[in-house]
């Protein structure tokens, strides 16, 4: 289904043709000034130079051979060449009446559909999230829907951070804490033959009793801050770690223990913000394929001997920076975290064959990431261009620094969306709203709007920028904000639980009003919102969409009164309004935000 621009471009563009000028020319876009225009096309003052040709001259004869198009109202040229234009009103009716037919409200899907794989979120084992997981998460998740729905066949990886060195360092800190578990750990050096089922659940019930993800999380600073300084404890937690790599079955065990709480936590969080995961693949999950992996590396020639340790040289001449080689066995023999993604991409292959791998992570990883994929192209593990950082900033304090704690410490997310969710529930009864909710769903609508707020006011923002954190702005019902969509979506569904009950049908639109036209025009452009959100890996278009679609509905309402009016207006206004809220959600959901049916 074409929308305007794309239609009224072919009809510019044919325009051009017929002058002897690229059709290529006649490319539209919204008007620069839309108190003046709904379209505007610039090709002429681009076909001048080449021609040798006036450009206003071009562009009066471009708007003379559309005089009279049916998709037109008015032509007129502006400026030295610009041709501004504005639809039809029956165009306008068309295109809004053919959009309510349409289940996927006017958004064509993907030509090719690929095989995608998006991984985000990267919680680790032993930590509860802190607000610094919060962006991974909430972009990750949109740019996961909006591949969805565009018709890719895509998949969300946790990534889950569950090996190396911080597990050993645990599991000394915990042996450290606890000589009990220290004693049950020296005696499970392999699993005894006459064991059964019961007697390993029973262990992992005692692990369960005596260590709980609080003492995990209180545990792993202090271990980390000591490994730095005590080198008898940092050897102790290397041993550990080789031997739970190995195989001990008392490192396994206490290991699968901590994965099992950690994730148990996670998902409760994750879920909170409308983040799930198709996979739940860890670090560890490659493990057994490293050895195979650096063989067959050595095999193709791309392991280099570098004062003791094994190195892939990335670095091309035509690089303007350094880009460091990526270090795939240390010295004293053990794989590194550069080892572990080049693995994970080669296992990806294997099971999913993805034609892109998205990796929603901090932009402060940027340099590591073009070391392992350029590694990883190297070896065959991915066609070149097929691993794409989707690189993000910061969410900061009032300083202009990361986000802490008024204490100076980093906020769990679990304090965040309780903060948020708090704050949500006074806005509520500070505007009358839910007042006749009963209790469990006004809760349950202060975690939406929360939800909105924090989400909305990270979306809207181009994920490569920083910004500041403000819970009082986020969660306002006025201005850009989550909590102000979902009130308009909220209006909407109240107006047609009121058509319902009075028995008022909807009918054919009719564009007549310049409140109308406005809607309409941008209900058609969310189509270019999406694909070019698709394409640029960037939510904050379709964010801003959503928002100027809820304030172009706004003033609808106020100068297109609905259940007042009669006859085929009164039908035409009540389809343009249920048009709306079926986008605005969509557009919503696609940020990962749901909408309440009532406030």
């Amino acid at each position: 289904m074409s929308d305007l621009r794309s239609g009224l471009g072919e009809a510019v563009g044919a325009a051009f043709a017929a002058l002897g000028l690229p059709a290529e020319l006649g490319r539209v876009t919204p008007s620069d000034r839309p108190d003046l225009a709904d379209f505007q096309c610039n090709g002429a003052l681009a076909a001048a130079k080449a021609a040798k040709r006036n450009p206003r001259e071009i562009a009066t004869a471009v708007a003379a051979a559309l005089e009279g198009h049916p998709m037109i109202a008015s032509v007129e040229v502006a400026g030295p060449g610009f041709i501004n234009f504005k639809a039809a009103a029956p165009a306008l009716s068309d295109r809004a009446n053919a959009l309510t037919v349409d289940s996927r409200i006017g958004v064509c899907p993907a030509d090719p559909a690929r095989r995608v794989l998006v991984d985000y979120g990267g919680p680790n084992v032993a930590k509860e999230m802190h607000v610094g997981h919060l962006r991974a998460s909430i972009i990750g998740e949109s740019i996961k829907r909006i591949c969805r729905f565009r018709g890719d066949e895509t998949v969300g990886d946790a990534h889950f951070g569950d090996w190396g060195f911080q597990m050993g360092l645990l599991i000394v800190a915990c042996c450290d804490a606890d000589p009990a578990i220290a004693a049950a750990l020296d005696l499970l050096l392999t699993e005894p033959e006459s064991w059964s089922g019961d007697d390993e659940a029973g262990i992992e019930a005692d692990f369960a009793a005596r260590i709980s993800l609080a003492d995990l999380d209180r545990l792993y600073p202090a271990a980390a801050g000591r490994a730095k300084t005590d080198t008898e404890f940092r050897d102790r937690a290397r041993r550990a770690t080789a031997e739970l790599q190995s195989g001990r079955f008392g490192y396994r065990l206490i290991w699968r223990h901590f994965a099992r709480i950690t994730r148990a936590a996670l998902e409760r969080d994750f879920h909170a913000l409308g983040v799930d995961f198709d996979l739940w693949r860890g670090e560890s999950d490659v493990d057994g394929l490293i050895p195979e992996m650096v063989a067959e590396l050595d095999d193709k020639g791309l392991l280099i001997e570098d004062q003791g340790a094994r190195i892939i040289r990335v670095a091309k001449n035509e690089d303007r920076r350094e880009v460091p080689p990526l270090l795939v066995v240390s010295s004293e023999g053990s794989a590194m975290y550069g080892t572990t993604d080049l693995a994970t991409i080669l296992d990806r292959k294997r099971f999913f064959d993805p034609d892109l791998i998205l990796y929603v992570v901090d932009q402060r990883q940027a340099d590591h990431f073009e070391t392992v994929f350029r590694a990883a192209y190297l070896a065959g593990y991915a066609a070149e261009g097929a691993l794409e950082h989707i690189g993000f900033g910061t969410m900061n304090g009032p300083d202009g620094k990361p986000f802490k704690t008024r204490e100076g410490g980093v906020l769990k997310l679990r304090d965040l969306i309780d903060m948020a969710s708090e704050k949500a529930r006074e806005r509520l009864r500070e505007a009358g709203l839910g007042a006749e909710l009963p209790p469990e769903d006004f809760e349950a609508t202060a975690l939406q709007v929360a939800v909105a707020a924090l989400k909305f006011a990270d979306l809207v923002n181009f994920r490569g920028t920083s910004y500041v954190f403000d819970l009082d702005r986020f969660s306002s019902f006025e201005g850009k904000t989550g909590p102000y969509l979902l009130y308009q979506a909220v209006r909407v569904k109240s107006l047609l639980r009121r058509a319902a009950g009075e028995g008022v049908a909807s009918g054919p639109i009719l564009v007549g009003e310049t409140a109308e036209r406005d809607l309409v025009l941008l209900l058609d452009a969310f189509d270019h919102a999406v694909a070019e959100a698709y394409d640029k890996r960037a939510p904050n278009l379709i964010a801003d969409h959503a928002f100027r679609l809820a304030q172009a509905f706004a003033k609808f309402y106020a100068a297109c009164p609905v259940l007042i009016s009669a006859g085929e207006t009164r039908a035409s206004r009540l389809s343009l309004a249920a048009l709306t809220l079926r986008q605005l959600e969509l557009a919503l959901d696609l940020l990962g935000i749901s909408t309440p049916e009532r406030m």
